[in-house]
């Protein structure tokens, strides 16, 4: 969620016009329920082997030892049996797609291959491998199996009287947006009340302040934090989960859904890992993520409108666990996207990845903005200068403040131990202007051109950077390449 010049308050968000959508929409949870109960139960066995594929899975992208899974997992399936009937509807642990957990499979297989030697022992080893690819069909079905019964029980839990309301309720809008002239063709449409959080999550000093006020934030920091030993334990923990409820609200998103059920999705997610949302309630915002369509730069309130065949959709969520944030947001594609929205998403990822490359001991905060602002202008899109990345961490925001143009006034220099976001911005075309909505939350591009944006929170090392909030498997030293597949809905 990006620091902006100035505070904002809380309302609606973005609209369309399509009643067959919406009716596709109002009904998703139902369609997705009644398949999931028409697939028949897998064998224990290849229960416990896709157990395997995901543990493994997760190894992957942790960077930890894959071997001798199979001890560890015997030794602990009472513990399993246990947890799985206290919370039969518990978010998925590890929210990568399930090909990504078919593919680790498929490397630890090779791994084993590799460490033998030859002879008899090889040839089991070959066996193992033939039989680990035959399984990776079933290992995909019951992951997804498994994620669709979470969804369907997770937007039951989470139900809030929209299922039964008329498209002409669910479009009107609210009073404020009365007279208003809009930039672009988004039009607000009903926002669902703010659901409130269980006991027995620790939430920030403004969880519960009227005005979603933070003191902490009001006193400030003077330097920027070194985060080490425990503190620095905690933020990759942190960033870890945020990772996790990103991945989880994306692979749910698709067309046909709404903005309030990504909501949905997105709390009880948090919930489930007993996190708090960070948005919620921060200087009075309604929602528990950012869900921004199309002309909409940053903080549109997830609200009943149906996402629509090539929409691009970007989705910022934050999280709080144990007194800290983590920050990150990426633009999906929602099915096929014009050229020119294919290009301003591109090049908004290229922009930070070529921002990362100046993370290091050193660098002055002010000029991350130039390498942002002239890979901009390489494909004619323009920064937006309202908003800015920010240090995360104790602080939803703080310093340092990281303009994301050029020619800019930020003070300080990266060190070692230093963790912030970088979020840039990008409209089509050359005006990088934005006007905010009457709900004094969403910001719009000001000639109803398309936007996007990425974030990530890093840490500076010694040598370099590390991307905390990075996507399992991917290289956490390095922003890998653009990949349009990895946004694709």
């Amino acid at each position: 969620m990006p620091a902006k010049k100035k505070k904002s308050g809380g309302g609606a968000a973005a609209g369309a016009d399509d009643d067959v959508a919406l009716e596709a929409a109002v009904d998703t949870a139902a369609t997705e329920a009644a398949a999931a109960l028409e697939v028949a139960e897998e064998p224990a066995v290849e229960e416990e082997d896709a157990e395997d594929a995901a543990e493994e899975g997760q190894g992957t992208a942790t960077g930890g030892k894959k071997k001798k899974k199979k001890k560890k997992k015997s030794a602990a399936v009472g513990e399993e049996d246990a947890d799985e009937e206290a919370a039969p509807a518990a978010a998925p642990a590890a929210a990568a797609p399930a090909a990504a957990v078919a593919e680790a499979n498929g490397e630890d297989d090779e791994e084993d291959d590799d460490g033998e030697d030859g002879g008899e022992g090889g040839a089991k080893k070959k066996k193992s491998k033939k039989r680990g690819k035959k399984k990776n069909k079933p290992v995909e079905r019951e992951d997804d199996e498994a994620f669709q019964k979470w969804v369907v029980a997770s937007l039951e839990a989470t139900r809030n009287g929209t299922e039964t309301m008329s498209a002409e309720d669910l479009k009107k809008n609210p009073q404020p947006f009365f007279g208003y002239r809009y930039s672009g063709d988004l039009r607000p449409w009903f926002v669902t009340p703010r659901l409130k959080m269980p006991e027995g999550i620790l939430t920030p000093d403004y969880a519960l302040d009227p005005d979603g006020r933070s003191e902490s934030e009001r006193v400030g920091m003077k330097e920027v934090p070194v985060l080490e030993g425990s503190a620095l334990l905690t933020m990759r923990e942190v960033c870890r989960m945020g990772r996790e409820v990103l991945d989880i609200a994306s692979r749910f998103m698709k067309a046909g859904v709404t903005g309030d059920q990504i909501d949905r999705i997105v709390y009880q997610a948090c919930v489930d890992r007993k996190i708090y949302p960070s948005p919620l309630n921060y200087n009075r915002f309604p929602k528990a993520v950012c869900v921004s369509p199309n002309e909409v730069i940053c903080h549109g309130i997830p609200d009943c409108r149906p996402i629509e065949e090539g929409d691009i959709v970007n989705l910022d969520v934050s999280v709080f666990y144990n007194g800290y944030h983590s920050d990150l947001n990426e633009t999906f594609f929602i099915g096929e996207c014009d050229e020119d929205s294919q290009r301003l998403v591109r090049t908004a990822y290229n922009s930070l990845r070529e921002a990362s490359k100046m993370i290091r001991p050193g660098t002055f905060y002010r000029d991350v903005g130039n390498s942002i602002s002239a890979e901009a202008a390489k494909s004619n899109c323009a920064v937006v200068n309202t908003y800015c990345g920010h240090g995360v961490g104790e602080l939803f925001h703080g310093p340092p403040r990281i303009p994301h143009y050029r020619k800019n006034k930020a003070v300080g220099i990266m060190k070692a131990g230093h963790v912030f976001t970088i979020e840039p911005m990008l409209n089509l075309g050359s005006n990088g202007g934005d006007k905010t909505w009457p709900d004094d939350w969403t910001a719009v591009t000001p000639n109803g051109s398309r936007s996007a944006q990425f974030e990530q929170t890093f840490l500076v090392t010694q040598d370099g950077f590390e991307v905390l909030t990075a996507r399992p498997g991917t290289d956490r030293f390095s922003m890998p390449e653009w990949d349009p597949s990895m946004f694709q809905c």
